[in-house]
C-alpha cells in the first residue's frame, strides 16, 4: 500500500474580509447578531430562553409535590430513601425472580430524573451563592491589599523620618 499526504485545505474565501484588520479594524465585517428565541440545530429545536421544562413537559412522572413552595432538603432525602429502598428490591429481585427486573429498573430510573429534576431547579441558586462566595472573597482581599499598602505606606513614612533625622544630625 503506497502512503498519500495532503496538504491542508485552503482558507475558505472569507478570509479576504479581514486582510487589513491589523491596520484598520473597521474594515472587518460586524459579527452576525445573537440567535433570539428558538432555532433548529442539528435536526432538534431549541430555544435560548433558560427555563427549566417541567417533567411532565419531558413526559415524566412528578414523585414530589408541585408548588413554589417544594422543602426541596425533605423531598431530596425521601427520594434518595426511596432510591435506596428500590435498589434494594432490585437486588432482591435479581436474585429470586430475575425476569421481573425490567419494572424495579424503570422505578429507579423514574426516581433518579426526579432527584435530578430537582437538584437542576436549585441550579440558580447555587450560582447567586457561588457568585457571592466570590464577590465576598474579592472584597476581603482588596481589604487585606488595602491594609497592606496602608502598612508599608506608614513603615516607609517612619523610615523617611528616621533617614531626616539621622541627615539633620549631622
Amino acid at each position: 500500500m503506497a502512503a498519500t499526504s495532503s496538504s491542508y485545505p485552503p482558507p475558505p474565501p472569507y478570509y479576504r474580509l479581514y486582510k487589513d484588520y491589523l491596520e484598520d479594524s473597521e474594515s472587518a465585517p460586524e459579527p452576525p447578531p445573537p440567535i433570539q428565541g428558538s432555532y433548529p440545530l442539528f435536526g432538534a429545536n431549541y430555544t435560548t430562553d433558560v427555563v427549566l421544562p417541567s417533567l411532565e413537559d419531558q413526559g415524566v412522572r412528578q414523585l414530589y409535590p408541585k408548588g413554589p413552595n417544594i422543602d426541596y432538603k425533605k423531598e431530596l432525602r425521601s427520594l434518595n430513601r426511596e432510591l435506596q429502598l428500590h435498589i434494594l428490591e432490585l437486588a432482591d429481585v435479581l436474585v429470586e425472580r430475575p425476569s421481573q427486573y425490567a419494572r424495579r429498573v424503570e422505578d429507579i430510573s423514574l426516581i433518579f430524573k426526579n432527584l435530578h429534576h430537582l437538584l437542576n431547579s436549585l441550579r440558580p441558586h447555587q450560582a447567586r451563592a457561588t457568585l457571592i462566595h466570590i464577590l465576598e472573597h474579592q472584597i476581603q482581599r482588596r481589604k487585606q491589599a488595602v491594609e497592606d499598602i496602608k502598612r508599608r505606606r506608614e513603615e516607609a513614612h517612619k523610615l523617611l523620618k528616621e533617614s531626616l533625622q539621622t541627615l539633620d544630625g549631622h
